[in-house]
């Protein structure tokens, strides 16, 4: 149940990011969540192997690289799915990054936290 609820978030999240007029769009709610769906599986398979790969960058960077990688991946759910577009990289780059606050802030909202004991 968590997990769906997980997913229609991140779904909520894209739709919200998507009206901000950041210069990506999505073309209705069955997008949305679709690529929501796209975006953890590229994020958890590709994404993960990324961020392994570009390490030392990352470091280097002092994790400034990891929003490149997220801009990324934001791109490539975009090329996969059909009715979700991400204009350019910058937009893909501020999109990330706001699609990433306003997941974290629905998700705080809503989800029950976890008991600890």
């Amino acid at each position: 149940m968590r997990l769906l609820l997980h997913w229609v978030l991140s779904a909520v999240a894209v739709w919200i990011v998507a009206h901000l007029g950041l210069g990506i769009s999505v073309s209705g709610p069955k997008a949305a969540l679709i690529a929501a769906a796209v975006i953890g599986l590229v994020n958890a398979t590709i994404g993960l192997l990324l961020k392994i790969l570009t390490f030392p960058l990352t470091i280097v960077t002092l994790g400034l690289f990891w929003f490149v990688i997220n801009a990324f991946m934001l791109e490539l759910a975009a090329w996969l799915v059909q009715g979700f577009a991400v204009r350019n990289f910058f937009a893909a780059f501020v999109g990330a990054i706001v699609l990433s606050i306003v997941s974290s802030v629905l998700q705080w909202l809503v989800m029950p936290k976890r008991n600890r004991s």
